[in-house]
């Protein structure tokens, strides 16, 4: 063998493991909410998040999605939930301008793992929402709206007094609350169906609640419709189902 010549291999992803773990030990945490992710850019990176400074999730985002959209929908996803205040949620957050084959994502939560946990990791936690046909699916209860379910009693800062018909009501609402309300839709735009749009709806009493206004809305519509609550979202749907699981049911018409 030449002295000239030697074989090198380098670990790159170890190292760059380790220099990143440093880099987050090294941050602070700020709240998450609007205000505690002013300055954080649309870019690529990773990010934690902590409940009452326990990490709890790790996760990452290219540059489509960002870390701001990332970390904003993620403030959203942990508002209104049961046992779960939006003040004890805090985050860190990382961008990285080059991002490698190397799954950084696997990586960290391999590493803080084994030294605090990642509860959140595989609990369904910032998933899209699953769909009509997984409606029925039985979760586990250590799924993370199991652990946290939507709060529909919580005062809600809109008013909903100048709605006219059905469709408005369940329009505005969804708009107002940080989880899914999904109900029947017809045709190809997928407009709210027939019988909600022509339901006439007085809502001049307070209905300050998502409850409230489900059970109201259900009320004024034809024979045959349920407002069920899931532990993650609302539906209101041209059916009588007593099966979903986990599922309570707000009304019948």
């Amino acid at each position: 063998m030449s002295e000239a010549f030697i074989d090198f291999e380098f670990d790159l992803p170890e190292a760059l493991l380790q220099r990143l773990v440093l880099v987050f030990d090294g941050l602070g945490q700020a709240p998450l909410t609007s205000a505690g992710l002013v300055g954080i850019p649309d870019a690529q990176g990773v990010y934690q998040l902590f409940v009452d400074g326990e990490l709890v999730y790790i996760g990452k985002t290219d540059s489509e999605a960002g870390l701001l959209g990332r970390l904003s929908k993620h403030a959203k996803t942990i508002q209104h939930r049961v046992g779960l205040e939006t003040g004890r949620v805090t985050y860190r957050a990382v961008r990285i301008y080059v991002f490698t084959a190397i799954d950084l994502e696997t990586q960290l939560i391999r590493h803080y793992r084994g030294k605090s946990g990642t509860a959140w990791n595989n609990s369904g936690f910032g998933a899209n929402d699953p769909g009509r046909k997984r409606d029925h699916t039985q979760i586990k209860d250590t799924n993370f709206d199991a652990i946290y379910p939507i709060d529909i009693d919580r005062p809600l800062e809109v008013s909903f007094s100048d709605c006219v018909t059905a469709a408005d009501a369940l329009a505005r609402l969804k708009a107002a609350v940080p989880y899914n309300l999904r109900f029947e839709r017809a045709g190809r735009k997928k407009r709210a169906h027939e019988e909600l749009e022509g339901a006439r709806v007085n809502l001049l009493n307070p209905m300050n609640t998502a409850r409230s206004l489900m059970v109201e809305v259900t009320r004024a519509l034809p024979e045959g419709w349920q407002a069920t609550a899931l532990p993650g979202y609302l539906l209101l749907y041209k059916e009588t189902d007593d099966k979903y699981p986990r599922g309570q049911i707000l009304a019948r018409s």
